[in-house]
């Protein structure tokens, strides 16, 4: 294997000349760094990445800690993230922290270790005080879907309260009155705002919350199914079922047509996420827009401001969901 000593010679230049062009140092000349170039693939020479990184302390890459690598929701934000680094020549590491708190103190360790400029990340159950602590160390963060008031500039949040809002709204305003719903895990921040902005929603047309139509889910299919069968089992009586994640609103509707229900004709269902498939089942899902891949890009941005002080947009914070009303939500006759 060719060593940096090698090009040196081959290229007819100092070993800290080799060592500016690999670390794309201003100042080398055109012709110069062309010779080191020229030298260094003739003799196959690739630079040791970490011994680079130490020498200039910078690594160009960049650590992503999500809470999932399974799924239709962090799929899209992980594509915007990585290719924005990669249009800027950074390379990205992830990891997975599974909403667990050790798990996310894990992998955060993990990404430090791995000498990351910056991090990115999506965590749900490490504390305040954590990731406070962690503010005051080497390496820059910056939160997605987390808003701490100590750290509020780096958190890149979405309006959760409104999005409940907006579902429920929806489903109000074409007739329905006895509404079923399936949250998340109601320890979860977003969890608790949309059904926050859900029961908004209900008191504004003078309606009750009915603990009965509640079931917690897990953000998982599965839950959405059992939710469904369950609430309905119990001899709830509702027209429509909204629930706090597309992939319990598939879940729901699976369920629902196991129990005999003709969709929407008897049963409506409301999303919320907007992932790629819910313009694609049958009928077709309305939800609520969430635009976690423009969230995602909006953090990779904080990072290339305020790890490798390049000029991007302007940075966002406060993200604003959507409805997209499609043909899952019938009209209920008063």
């Amino acid at each position: 294997m060719a060593t940096i000593y090698e090009v040196s010679k081959l290229a007819g230049v100092s070993l800290a000349t080799v060592s500016r062009v690999m670390n794309n140092n201003a100042n080398v000349s055109d012709a110069t760094r062309k010779k080191v170039t020229a030298a260094m693939s003739e003799l196959g020479y690739r630079p040791n990445s970490i011994a680079q990184s130490l020498a200039s302390n910078c690594s160009n890459s960049v650590g992503l800690l999500v809470s999932e690598l399974q799924g239709p929701f962090y799929g899209p934000m992980m594509s915007g993230i990585e290719n924005i680094f990669r249009n800027q020549g950074k390379h990205v590491i992830i990891a997975a922290g599974h909403s667990d708190e050790e798990r996310e103190q894990q992998g955060i360790e993990f990404l430090i270790s791995r000498n990351c400029d910056g991090l990115i990340l999506h965590v749900e159950a490490v504390s305040d005080d954590y990731l406070i602590k962690l503010s005051k160390g080497r390496v820059p963060f910056v939160l997605i879907n987390r808003f701490i008031p100590e750290l509020s500039d780096r958190c890149i949040i979405l309006n959760n309260i409104k999005g409940g809002y907006l579902a429920a709204k929806h489903v109000l305003e074409q007739g329905h009155k006895n509404i079923a719903y399936i949250s998340g895990p109601l320890w979860k921040k977003d969890a608790q705002d949309r059904l926050a902005g859900h029961k908004q929603a209900l008191a504004e047309f003078n309606l009750s919350f009915d603990e009965q139509l509640l079931y917690q889910g897990d953000f998982m299919e599965t839950s959405g199914f059992e939710g469904l069968k369950t609430i309905y089992q119990q001899g709830g009586s509702f027209s429509a079922v909204i629930c706090a994640n597309d992939e319990m609103a598939t879940g729901a509707i699976a369920s629902a047509r196991e129990l005999g229900l003709a969709l929407p004709e008897q049963l409506s269902v409301m999303g919320y996420d907007n992932v790629f498939f819910t313009r694609h089942i049958y009928p077709p899902l309305s939800t609520i827009n969430y635009p976690i891949n423009e969230m995602g890009k909006m953090a990779a941005n904080w990072v290339l401001n305020h790890v490798y002080q390049k000029q991007t947009e302007p940075l966002q914070t406060m993200f604003e969901p959507s409805l997209v009303a499609r043909q899952s939500i019938k009209h209920c006759p008063q």
